[in-house]
């Protein structure tokens, strides 16, 4: 079999992105057992719920969901078990400092492969006030009727 390359998508945490102001990302591989490898080769999982925590010098992600492999047997791996991140010791030294402050957490982003191993992004966040939350989608419909507007003008002026 061919090695894999290029990065291939799983899954995506689009609410995060609503919920959170995003102050800085980083790539971690994780730590899973075959059967949550196979899952996820059938594009399997969901971020919805997950959160990262920093224990013991270590991080840890927790509440992803990945089901269990359907052709799996008594080896099968619990759904929503914690898993751990694989970062470099100064990146975990970084995250523990940053964490501590109030109002900061880590949150996965993506979950996807990448040259054929499991990464997981997770982003080092801020949680969004409800205004910030409206002005976010304020701000994007507005730009959204700007270039509707732009590309009708642009058709007008073909025909």
């Amino acid at each position: 079999m061919a090695k894999e390359t290029g990065r291939k998508l799983i899954a995506q945490n689009k609410k995060a992105r609503h919920d959170y102001h995003i102050l800085d990302t980083y790539e971690a591989g994780l730590v899973l057992t075959g059967t949550e490898v196979k899952s996820l080769r059938q594009g399997r999982a969901s971020l919805v719920d997950g959160f990262a925590q920093l224990d013991g010098g270590e991080a840890w992600l927790h509440n992803v969901h990945i089901p269990e492999y359907s052709q799996g047997t008594w080896t099968n791996h619990a759904a929503r078990r914690k898993r751990k991140l694989l970062l470099h010791r100064a990146e975990i030294d970084k995250l523990i400092g940053k964490t501590q402050e109030t109002g900061h957490t880590l949150v996965p982003l993506a979950l996807y492969f990448k040259d054929g191993r499991a990464k997981v992004e997770v982003a080092l966040a801020k949680g969004k006030k409800e205004y910030d939350k409206r002005q976010t989608l304020r701000e994007k419909q507005d730009r959204r009727e700007s270039d509707r507007a732009i590309s009708a003008a642009r058709r007008r002026q073909r025909a």
